[in-house]
C-alpha cells in the first residue's frame, strides 16, 4: 500500500506531490538533481549532557531526543517540548510500538530497559537486560523488543507486551545500530569485527555474518526493504550498501569525516549519513539495486553525528552544541566537551 506523500521540492521546480516512491526514484534516476536541503529551524534542548540517538516518530510528531539521564520529547508541529522521560542513567535510545502505546529506553548504565506509556511518557516497567544496552528496536513481526548491549557484546529479547525478558542472542563482538526488515529478520552492524549480522527474531539466534570489508568502524545502519539494500556508514568514510538477503557488498561511496548515524528516505531513494567531526550530511541516491551515487555533501554543524529523519515531511533532524574551546574551522573530537545549555536540534528541509 502506497503512503500519501506529502510536497517536497526538487532543485529545478520539480513538485513531487501525491508522486509514489517510485516514480520519484525514476525521476531523480534520469538526471534531476536531488532535493536541496538546507538549514530551516534550530530547536534549542538547553540542559546538561550529552547525547545520542534521535527517534522521529511521524505520526504522532514526535521527536524523542536521548540526553544521558533522561529524554527529551519534542512536538515536530510546534518544534516545543512537551514531555521528558525521567531516570534513564546512560539512555542511548528509544523503540516505539505505537500499536501497544509502549515506548521503550535503552538505559546503558543502569543494564534496564523503562517501557514507558507513549502518551503520558509515564514509567510502566523497568526490564533488566545485558551490559550496557545500546541500540534498541521494536520488531513487529514478533512483537518483540530488542536490545544491543555493548558490554556483553550480546541482544536481548523482550516481549513487548508483557515486558518479559526472552532470550539472550550471543553476536561474537560489540554491536552497534540495529534495523529490521519487518518479515523477521534483523540486522546489527558489529563495530569491532567490520561485519554485519543478520539475526532471525523468532528462532533469537544469528542466521549469518558478513564482512562488510573495506569498511572500518561501521556504526550507523539503515534499510530499504523494497529494493533489500543495508546501508552501513563506516569511521573510514565509506558507506557500505549492503545486500540483505546476500550479505554481498554492492557499493561503496565515499561519505563525510566522523559518521555515526545513517538514515534512509524511502519515498526519495536517499541514504544519508551525518558526519560529526567535518559537519556535513552525505546524500547518497539509490539509482537502482546496483547503482548508488553521492547526489549531495550538505553543510551542517561539527558535532551533528546523529539524526533522524521524518518519513512523511522528509525533515532531517540533527543535534549538536557549541563545544569548549573550539577554534574557527577546528573539528571536534567524538566526545567533545559542551558549552553548558548550548545543545541545538539542526533541522534541515527542502
Amino acid at each position: 500500500m502506497q503512503r500519501p506523500k506529502k510536497l517536497c521540492v526538487l532543485a529545478g521546480g520539480i513538485s513531487l506531490i501525491a508522486l509514489p516512491g517510485a516514480l520519484i526514484r525514476r525521476t531523480m534516476a534520469v538526471g534531476v538533481p536531488a532535493p536541496r536541503y538546507h538549514e530551516i529551524h534550530r530547536i534549542s534542548l538547553g540542559g546538561e549532557g550529552g547525547w545520542d540517538y534521535l527517534i522521529c516518530d511521524s505520526t504522532n510528531h514526535r521527536l524523542y531526543v536521548t540526553r544521558g539521564t533522561h529524554v527529551q520529547v519534542i512536538d515536530t508541529a510546534t518544534n516545543a517540548q512537551i514531555g521528558d522521560i525521567p531516570k534513564t542513567s546512560g539512555v542511548h535510545g528509544v523503540a516505539l510500538a505505537p500499536r501497544m502505546n509502549r515506548g521503550f529506553t535503552s538505559n546503558g548504565r543502569e543494564n534496564t530497559v523503562t517501557v514507558f506509556d507513549l502518551m503520558s511518557l509515564k514509567e510502566l516497567k523497568r526490564v533488566h537486560v545485558g551490559t550496557n544496552p545500546d541500540a534498541i528496536l521494536f520488531d513487529q513481526s514478533t512483537n518483540r523488543v530488542f536490545t544491543f548491549n555493548g558490554g556483553s557484546n550480546d541482544a536481548t529479547a523482550i516481549d513487548a507486551a508483557s515486558g518479559k525478558v526472552l532470550g539472550t542472542i550471543p553476536l561474537g563482538g560489540r554491536p552497534e545500530f540495529a534495523v529490521c526488515d519487518d518479515r523477521g529478520t534483523i540486522y546489527d552492524n558489529i563495530e569491532d569485527k567490520n561485519e554485519v549480522v543478520a539475526i532471525d527474531a523468532r528462532k533469537m539466534a544469528v542466521k549469518a555474518h558478513w564482512s562488510i570489508a573495506p569498511c572500518d568502524g561501521p556504526s550507523g545502519l539503515a534499510i530499504d526493504n523494497v529494493s533489500h539494500r543495508l546501508f552501513a556508514v563506516c569511521g573510514n568514510q565509506k558507506m557500505a550498501v549492503v545486500n540483505s538477503e546476500s550479505g554481498k557488498i554492492v557499493a561503496m561511496p565515499a561519505i563525510g569525516n566522523g559518521p555515526d548515524a545513517c538514515a534512509f528516505d524511502p519515498d526519495l531513494a536517499l541514504a544519508m549519513s551525518s558526519n560529526g567531526r567535518d559537519g556535513t550530511l552525505t546524500l547518497v541516491h539509490e539509482d537502482d539495486k546496483t547503482h548508488f551515487r553521492v547526489v549531495g555533501t550538505v553543510p551542517t554543524q561539527r558535532g551533528a553525528r546523529t539524526m533522524a529523519v521524518d518519513p512523511k515531511t522528509h525533515r532531517i533532524y540533527l543535534i549538536t552544541a557549541r563545544f569548549k574551546g573550539l577554534a574557527s574551522g577546528e573539528a571536534p573530537q567524538r566526545r567533545p566537551a559542551m558549552e553548558p545549555n548550548s545543545a541545538y536540534i539542526l533541522v534541515l528541509g527542502t
